[in-house]
């Protein structure tokens, strides 16, 4: 009998052993599991190793996400992406690669992706069958099911640092260079309304949390996501808001829009958006536009300017708006424009820093204030560059106001 025909063998034994009329702890789960092992014989002439091994994967397939718990609890694994039961590929240190693990059956793919949506309330079926969950660790899980994957259950699990990052780490991964990185922690002290954007995977998240270690204690801050991302520290006074979508028979679906109109019932000082997708993106602009100075959020775009265009469409989304009217919003309410983006060594920086300056001949008006510029490539394939500073921020009245006119 192969290797998985054995564990599943065994994990039969020890399921029948368990039953279904009590409730048994990890560690009641664990000595069973010993106790079948030590029943089978043959086994006792396995190596230690391989015996340890299997008593990991038993315990892992009835109480854990079976193959991908080794995956979800090394630090260094960043993203992990399964394509039905056989294909699991993950990124570590920056590289993709697929693995040889893989599930012993759809069905023990569906029972994973179930225990992960039902821990935090979440429903996935045929009926429904997209949804976004999160580990209990706070890593995002996006779960796609038949009939719309084609080629089985497709999970993907995005997961975050243990410890926030702070902008000094980011400083020494050259990710921004120090008098940026000053300058940005200068405009959130003095409630400037920053937006941050950059693709999929370029750290917009990751860099909104580093921002967020320059607020004010003092502030109350109200975060507002589709799942808890964010990793706001120091701040006493911080309410943290979760949408519910797809939710379970019997509860109302609750929007991103509907919680940050609640939000402005809570007297908030700053309000941080995990991420604009749509509609909520008017709503966004309302906060930013009624005096909750220092507000932030982050959305997906390929440039500052090209962010500062989809926000408009995401706005038309919401409301028929004369489009010079959206503009004004924009230009009055957005300050800055932070862009992200992931080098071809997938080195994640900075790549430009705009300051929202205005409306003139009814087009939004922008000026760079940090632009990367690449020098060069080092012998292990590594892009050397550097931030530069173009032109000096002009409006000050914010910096002034909060006593930080040096900057």
């Amino acid at each position: 009998m192969s290797y998985a025909g054995r564990k599943q063998a065994l994990q039969k034994m020890v399921q029948e052993k368990i039953g279904y009329q009590q409730e048994y702890s990890d560690e009641d789960v664990k000595e069973m599991i010993d106790e079948v092992i030590l029943s089978q014989q043959d086994l006792s002439y396995w190596p230690v190793e391989q015996r340890l091994r299997l008593k990991r994967e038993l315990f892992f397939s009835m109480r854990r996400l079976d193959v991908l718990q080794l995956f979800v609890e090394d630090r260094d694994v960043t993203e992990i992406m399964i394509n039905g039961m056989e294909h699991i590929f993950l990124e570590k240190h920056g590289q993709i690669e697929e693995l040889d693990a893989k599930f012993d059956s759809e069905e023990k793919l569906h029972d994973v992706i179930q225990q992960i949506v039902s821990s935090c309330n979440r429903v996935v079926n045929e009926a429904s069958p997209i949804v976004d969950a999160r580990l209990r660790d706070g890593s995002r899980v996006s779960c796609v099911l038949p009939p719309v994957a084609l080629n089985g259950p497709i999970v993907t699990i995005r997961r975050f640092p243990d410890k926030p990052i702070t902008m000094d780490w980011l400083v020494r991964k050259n990710s921004i260079s120090a008098g940026a990185a000053a300058f940005l922690a200068g405009l959130v002290q003095a409630g400037y309304n920053i937006f941050v954007s950059g693709g999929t995977g370029s750290g917009k998240t990751t860099f909104l949390n580093a921002l967020s270690a320059y607020i004010p204690a003092s502030d109350r801050v109200i975060t507002i996501e589709d799942d808890a991302e964010l990793q706001l520290q120091g701040l006493p006074n911080l309410v943290r808001l979760e949408t519910r979508n797809n939710p379970v028979e019997g509860c109302k679906e609750v929007t991103i829009r509907e919680l940050i109109r609640a939000s402005l019932r809570m007297r908030p000082t700053r309000i941080i958006v995990g991420e604009v997708r749509g509609a909520e993106a008017f709503d966004m602009l309302q906060c930013m536009n009624t005096g909750h100075d220092g507000s932030m959020s982050t959305g997906h775009a390929n440039s500052g300017r090209d962010m500062l265009g989809r926000i408009e469409n995401m706005v038309l989304c919401a409301m028929e708006l004369p489009l010079h009217a959206i503009r004004r919003q924009i230009a009055s309410g957005i300050d800055i424009v932070v862009h992200l983006g992931r080098l071809r060594d997938r080195s994640r920086r900075v790549l430009e820093i705009l300051e929202v300056t205005g409306m003139e001949d009814g087009e939004i008006r922008t000026g760079t204030l940090y632009e990367f510029r690449e020098t060069g490539v080092d012998n292990e394939g590594n892009i050397l560059g550097e931030l530069e500073e173009k032109e000096k921020l002009g409006n000050r009245g914010k910096l002034d106001a909060a006593g930080l006119s040096q900057l």
